[in-house]
């Protein structure tokens, strides 16, 4: 998967894609206008930036997605351990679990996540 590198307006930008897909450009400069107080002519710079980035596509007017919300996060993830922790999972684990407690139906979904991986 290719890297993606959002800024913190260009990722609301993307939520708000990603929630009304297929959206048209004229709704997304509406709701910008609304939600972020941009004008048109940012509205379309910022689509015509991560359209290039390869995350969306404008075609006739019609924004869709070219990598959905969950395949985003799991490469922003996977980058985050590489860079942070040597590509370690375990080594992220405990650092997480350090400063936060985590629930026993977490656990479970843990082991079932490792046994499903054990098994292909």
């Amino acid at each position: 998967m290719a890297e993606y590198r959002l800024g913190e307006a260009e990722m609301q930008f993307a939520e708000m894609i990603w929630e009304r897909e297929p959206v048209s450009s004229g709704e997304l400069v509406k709701l910008c206008g609304e939600k972020l107080n941009w004008k048109k002519s940012t509205t379309h710079t910022v689509l015509r930036r991560i359209c290039e980035k390869g995350l969306f596509q404008n075609q006739n007017g019609l924004v869709r997605s070219l990598v959905g919300k969950e395949d985003f996060f799991a490469g922003q993830s996977h980058k985050f351990v590489e860079e942070t922790f040597n590509g370690s999972l375990p080594r992220f684990l405990a650092a997480f679990t350090s400063r936060k407690k985590i629930s026993e139906k977490e656990i479970q979904e843990i082991q079932k996540i490792i046994q499903e991986n054990q098994n292909k």
